[in-house]
């Protein structure tokens, strides 16, 4: 793979991998903001980051579809209405470091920074679908819409693709993009300009970066990032030799669990604690509350949350903790709308995907 071709990158980010280019800001960093940046936003590549013409840069809509489409950006940006909406971005690998430090796991390295909240903006995939036309099925049969995209080498694939229920593609509420600006500006390449899938409530891998192909069709995606990777094996399985054979037997990983993560914890003049961080949501409606502990669990305090806005948004909240000890630690967890818990302890999995443990900070 040529990785000398590619444009600059964030310099505020903390790399994991030079090649392909992988990177993280910090926790504290993304604390700050309630639209993550683009200099903030992480980047999770499998591949050599490209940039492309958008003059010549088109999309192919094929498959189950009545009619077939090859759309060029002029085209994709004046046919359609234009919707924005805020939602977060989040890795699989989230704090793997954390789980990789109760047995070793495979993948990035990744701290708690491979998180963003963003506004992006697009045209909605229901409206393109529509357009086309779905072919009529059998009753019974489930059909899924996938994403590719052939424009990138990937290093374990010869493309890079993933797929959702099209149930999910079609529900106006699910509000999926085929999205062209992030934060009010065109999509850098770094983030998958010019376009990309944005897939709200969904794990970061169906987020296609660099889509040229859209496919409607009676499976989910054969691609290795939909069916030899980002599953949730059982912990007996804990060697990649022990999971080659186990992949078909598990779902691909869809929503991310509840989770909350301190960004900073500092003592402030007056004695106290004061304390800043984000959640994001699981499966189960959006953060009701974040609750903290200095005192492992035994007793809670309920953060202020500063920000949230729409159902795919992440949460950042706030708190001033009494604490006589001079350095300490400070446990979070967040509680959902349906009324689920973030667990004191996160599941182990070889894969290192979907840890979800209280979030700690230390002062």
């Amino acid at each position: 793979m040529d990785f000398s071709q590619e444009p600059p990158h964030s310099t505020l980010l903390h790399i994991q991998a030079k090649e392909p280019f992988n990177a993280e800001p910090l926790a504290s960093s993304l604390s700050e903001f309630p639209i993550t940046p683009e200099d903030l936003v992480y980047c999770r590549n499998h591949g050599p980051v490209r940039e492309f013409d958008e003059g010549k840069y088109t999309l192919a809509v094929k498959g189950l579809v009545k009619q077939e489409a090859n759309l060029s950006m002029a085209q994709i940006k004046a046919g359609w209405r234009v919707k924005e909406v805020v939602a977060t971005l989040q890795c699989a690998g989230i704090r793997r470091n954390e789980m990789g430090a109760i047995k070793k796991v495979n993948g990035v390295p990744w701290k708690d920074g491979v998180i963003a909240n963003c506004k992006w903006g697009g045209i909605p995939l229901r409206d393109v679908l529509l357009h086309c036309g779905i072919q009529p099925t059998t009753d019974n049969e489930q059909l899924h819409v996938c994403f590719d995209s052939y424009a990138t080498l990937c290093e374990d694939d010869t493309y890079y693709g993933a797929s959702i229920p099209l149930e999910r593609a079609l529900d106006e509420a699910a509000d999926v993009l085929i999205a062209f600006e992030m934060n009010g500006e065109m999509l850098s390449p770094d983030h998958g300009g010019p376009l990309r899938v944005i897939v709200p409530g969904y794990l970061g891998a169906r987020w296609v970066k660099w889509v040229d192909t859209i496919t409607v069709c009676a499976h989910e995606s054969p691609n290795f990032y939909q069916q030899r990777d980002y599953k949730i094996l059982p912990p007996e399985i804990d060697t990649k030799d022990k999971a080659r054979d186990q992949w078909s037997k598990y779902p691909s990983m869809t929503v991310l669990p509840l989770n909350s993560i301190v960004g900073s914890a500092q003592r402030t003049p007056d004695g106290k604690v004061f304390v800043k961080g984000f959640a994001s949501p699981g499966a189960n409606g959006n953060i009701k509350r974040v609750e903290l502990s200095i005192d492992e669990g035994a007793t809670w305090r309920e953060a202020k949350i500063t920000y949230q806005e729409g159902r795919w948004s992440w949460t950042l909240w706030e708190a001033s903790l009494e604490s006589a000890e001079e350095h300490g630690v400070v446990y979070s967890r967040a509680v959902d709308e349906g009324g689920d818990v973030q667990p004191k302890d996160g599941g182990w999995n070889v894969r290192g995907v979907a840890y979800n443990a209280w979030g700690v900070g230390r002062w």
